[in-house]
């Protein structure tokens, strides 16, 4: 018997001394996102990224020796759903490790004018299935990648 999927919801919010636009492009050009999610621990196999409403974007790994899952092939592919430019990104994504499926998940980001600054919202709501990661490591994990935007602004 399968084990039951998991739900779970999290907010990270995250402050960066740069402007709205500038943060904004961090996750709206190809060349701009490609450089903070490939700063990890892994290493990229391959990105797509096709910026409108109805566009995918789709990353592909191999998981790094200092991974709880080293060697394996890591992918996610997600379809955006609502763009606000300088507001708001609504995706929704699939990952799947070695093929099998093991999320889904509903990510908001949505960005404020703070100061001479932007706080980033960003809400995931993810179901987790059978072998996933779970909703801690998740968590974890945006939390890095979030810090790797600020590396790269």
């Amino acid at each position: 018997m399968s084990q039951p999927v998991v739900h779970h919801t999290f907010i990270i919010e995250k402050t960066y001394p740069k402007s709205l636009a500038t943060v904004f492009a961090a996750f709206s050009n190809p060349e701009n996102k490609a450089r903070w999610l490939s700063a990890g621990r892994q290493a990229m196999t391959g990105f797509e990224l096709d910026f409108r409403v109805g566009g995918r974007e789709f990353a592909g790994y191999i998981m790094g020796a200092d991974t709880p899952f080293e060697g394996a092939k890591m992918t996610s592919d997600g379809l955006y759903l609502d763009i606000v430019p300088n507001e708001r990104i609504v995706i929704g994504s699939n990952m799947a490790m070695n093929d099998r499926p093991f999320s889904a998940s509903l990510l908001t980001f949505e960005f404020l004018a703070e100061g001479d600054g932007t706080k980033l919202i960003l809400t995931h709501q993810g179901a987790f299935f059978e072998h996933s990661d779970g909703p801690e490591m998740r968590q974890h994990g945006w939390t890095k990648l979030l810090d790797q935007v600020a590396d790269t602004l």
